[in-house]
């Protein structure tokens, strides 16, 4: 509550300093590329600078501020802050419909991916509207969440009956249909439960877990989805957003589009090749040290079998959670873009 207050106080005072919009920025995880290399750069250089000095900001981050990461929304919606960003799935506790924003496995590429989070936004854009008083203003990705085992697997199959540390709800249910058993491990404490054999594997983006040192306790790599790709939604609260001028809201919608989200994206395939050739020493390597984890590359039946998975386990039981018409409208939005139907009665 300290550090809350602290960073409001710092608000105040930026207010009082000069005739300008003044925007409170709580961002996502801040050891990670997309907060140093895209949240941080806009927040604090680029969008202030495209203002022209209308807009001022605050920029800090939720593991800072020691936020859970599922109060991030909770609280935008209620004013503390202006602007948050965190992973969609932290917030499913409030809005089990979101979790349809991220499904496993369902996305190969970054491009895949991409389609469907744009497929869903409208869906999303609705939940954050009517469940946490926000405005979206952009989605981006994380490195896709792939598995790191300090077990040997060599297969997707070889996952069932392992304890595995899943990054998200609609994956712990997956790794439950798999016959494997889904963990709940803070991301700080990963390398201390693979160590300790609390868990077999954990799923993480391979970049995330490059940085994290998570290469010192695994010893395979199983670089598919798994997770996912952890779309990072950024938000605005509602009341703060209907109080801006049209002219402030059409240039903060035209910068973030061109200058955060666009980049995030185009640099997602390239950063998960590297990331894997970091980790394995499979190809070249542009952010620092080789390791050398046992690349373990998933067949066609690893992903036939996944998607069977899915389809007659796990979205059906996500369905059935959400409730009203959100399985019909994923069918015909992200479903349609990704080649995977829920069944509906």
């Amino acid at each position: 509550m300290k550090k809350i207050l602290t960073f409001l106080m710092a608000g105040a005072a930026m207010s009082s300093a000069a005739a300008a919009e003044d925007l409170s920025v709580v961002g996502s995880w801040s050891s990670l590329p997309l907060h140093q290399d895209y949240e941080a750069p806009f927040w604090q250089t680029a969008l202030p600078e495209a203002s022209g000095g209308t807009i001022n900001t605050t920029v800090t981050t939720h593991n800072q501020m020691n936020l859970g990461v599922g109060e991030v929304f909770r609280l935008l919606g209620q004013g503390v802050f202006d602007v948050g960003m965190t992973v969609g799935d932290y917030a499913v506790a409030d809005a089990p419909e979101l979790e349809g924003l991220d499904v496993p496995l369902v996305a190969m590429s970054a491009d895949k991916a991409h389609a469907a989070v744009d497929a869903a936004r409208p869906m999303v854009e609705e939940i954050f509207e009517k469940r946490f008083n926000s405005k979206v203003l952009a989605i981006a990705p994380y490195p896709p969440q792939v598995v790191f085992c300090n077990a040997e697997v060599g297969s997707l199959d070889d996952l069932k009956g392992k304890k595995i540390r899943a990054s998200g709800r609609m994956t712990a249910k997956f790794l439950e249909a798999l016959g494997a058993e889904g963990i709940t491990v803070a991301f700080s404490e990963v390398p201390g439960a693979l160590q300790k054999g609390v868990v077999d594997c954990a799923v993480t983006g391979a970049g995330s877990g490059y940085s994290a040192g998570w290469w010192e306790v695994s010893t395979h790599l199983l670089p598919i989805p798994l997770g996912g790709w952890d779309p990072v939604v950024t938000a605005i609260n509602l009341d703060k957003w209907n109080a801006l001028s049209g002219e402030t809201r059409a240039l903060i919608e035209k910068e973030i589009a061109e200058k955060f989200e666009a980049p995030a994206w185009a640099s997602a395939e390239g950063a998960l090749t590297n990331d894997i050739a970091c980790l394995t020493g499979k190809g070249e390597c542009a952010s620092g040290d080789v390791r050398d984890m046992v690349l373990v590359e998933a067949s066609d039946g690893d992903i036939e079998r996944a998607r069977q998975i899915l389809e007659t386990d796990v979205l059906p039981e996500w369905a059935e959670r959400a409730g009203g018409d959100w399985a019909a409208r994923w069918n015909d939005s992200v479903g349609t873009v990704v080649g995977v139907q829920i069944k509906t009665n």
